[in-house]
């Protein structure tokens, strides 16, 4: 079973995203056949700056690698370094109704709120879906809140299949990932980019104690009984502490006596325990960047002779191939 998912190059990875998505792709990445790409090419809506986005790239491939990723279980590669799904992108934008596009929820919500949405943020759905099509690939894990774009995916596919009348592209499916994990930023509210409240995966610990010192409270004396499951401190807590760990910490809660910077301190002891390895392993990483970049050329070089098969049998369908 072919697995597919893209992570865009936008900032370093957080809390959030390791929590939220990162650890799912990495745990289905065993007895599967798994292909993951730096979304530079989508990037590049947001990103402007050059120098960032190349940056960005290099270390979202540092901390998927450090993170556990297996170059020799999984393909990862950039998104530019597979021209083929910009020419796929063309052939399915020639199929694609404009009616789908305008409801798919980034431009739409642009749209919504008056802000300027550029031809990039309108066919993003085109691009995501060359992605997903150009590998066969069969499984797509995302978040629920992306499920419509395999939908708008699986709509192209079939399109294209109907008005060529072959079987040119598998039509995938989604999988969407356990959002069980609640990973509060710094005020309280989701982790997010968007609202500045985020904890960086592999802040240095001085740093990282710093913001975990920083998180949101509410105003409860030492000596008062607390509610874990109202405190974002407990929630970030359990999801680096083991079954004993929690439930002897939501006993203290209970039992009054816990001061916010104990909890706040024990997060951090916790947390940083949790990331020491995965922090050295991305240091070595970092220190031989041609090895990284080497990973990466070995995937793109895999993917490409996937992503030639099925885009010359999308040409073929279209006749734009000879023979």
């Amino acid at each position: 079973m072919r697995i597919l998912s893209g992570i865009q190059p936008t900032g370093r990875f957080h809390w959030g995203n390791y929590f939220g998505a990162i650890r799912q792709y990495i745990a289905l990445q065993t007895n599967e056949q798994a292909f993951y790409f730096i979304a530079d090419l989508h990037a590049l809506t947001t990103v402007r700056d050059p120098d960032q986005l190349r940056r960005n790239s290099l270390d979202a491939a540092l901390d998927m690698l450090a993170l556990g990723l297996d170059p020799s279980q999984a393909t990862l590669f950039l998104q530019s370094d597979v021209p083929e799904v910009a020419e796929l992108t063309w052939l399915l934008m020639t199929v694609t109704q404009m009616h789908l596009l305008e409801k798919c929820h980034a431009y739409k919500d642009k749209r919504d709120r008056g802000l300027p949405a550029d031809a990039g943020l309108f066919t993003y759905p085109v691009l995501m879906a060359a992605d997903i099509l150009i590998y066969d690939s069969q499984v797509v894990p995302v978040g629920q809140d992306q499920v419509q774009h395999i939908e708008v995916t699986r709509d192209i596919a079939q399109r294209f299949n109907n008005m060529y009348q072959r079987e040119v592209f598998q039509l995938p499916e989604a999988r969407v990932l356990d959002s069980s994990a609640k990973v509060p930023g710094l005020d309280g509210e989701k982790m997010s980019k968007s609202y500045n409240n985020t904890i960086e995966l592999f802040e240095e610990p001085k740093k990282l104690r710093k913001k975990i010192m920083s998180i949101k409270t509410d105003s409860l004396p030492v000596e008062a009984p607390k509610d874990p499951d109202q405190c974002p401190v407990f929630a970030l807590y359990a999801l680096f502490a083991d079954e004993a760990q929690r439930t002897a910490m939501a006993e203290r809660y209970r039992a009054g006596g816990l001061g916010y910077g104990e909890a706040k301190q024990a997060l951090f002891e916790q947390a940083d325990a949790w990331i020491g390895p995965a922090r050295a392993r991305r240091a070595e990483l970092a220190a031989n960047e041609a090895g990284v970049r080497e990973i990466l050329a070995a995937g793109a070089a895999k993917a490409r002779g996937k992503a030639r098969e099925v885009l010359e049998r999308a040409r073929s369908a279209c006749g734009l191939s000879h023979g």
